[in-house]
């Protein structure tokens, strides 16, 4: 998580590897919860992350944010998990133009910076 902490955030890694998350990720008094993804993967007309874990779907009390890189565009998107609930899949469209129903969270670190997830649905002009 590099590009995190050259955004200015503390990031820790969990010991061991029984946690739905890869992540801590701090801003300030903040904690999240982050899971990462990345994919080379592109079909019809798309880049595709799993959405789920390899058991099920993730859950609002497991992960807090899932931080999706795509890699040959170089591009990041932060999506709060309540975005991605009942997803298997997750399709990004960073080389398109497309208002796509995840392209608000493109580069959207500024959302590790909100209090709480509340205030998203709250003040949706900040996405």
């Amino acid at each position: 998580m590099f590009k995190a902490i050259s955004l200015g955030f503390g990031v820790a890694k969990p010991w061991g590897d029984s946690a739905r998350y890869d992540f801590i990720l701090n801003y300030r008094t903040l904690l999240w919860r982050v899971q990462v993804k990345s994919t080379e993967s592109f079909a019809e007309s798309a880049y595709r992350v799993k959405g789920g874990g390899s058991t099920a779907d993730y859950r609002l009390d497991e992960i807090d944010f899932l931080v999706a890189y795509i890699v040959p565009k170089e591009v990041w998107y932060v999506v709060p998990v309540s975005a991605v609930l009942r997803h298997k899949s997750l399709r990004f469209y960073p080389h398109s133009g497309s208002k796509g129903r995840l392209e608000k969270y493109r580069d959207a670190w500024h959302l590790f910076k909100l209090p709480a997830l509340q205030t998203l649905e709250a003040i949706p002009h900040l996405l």
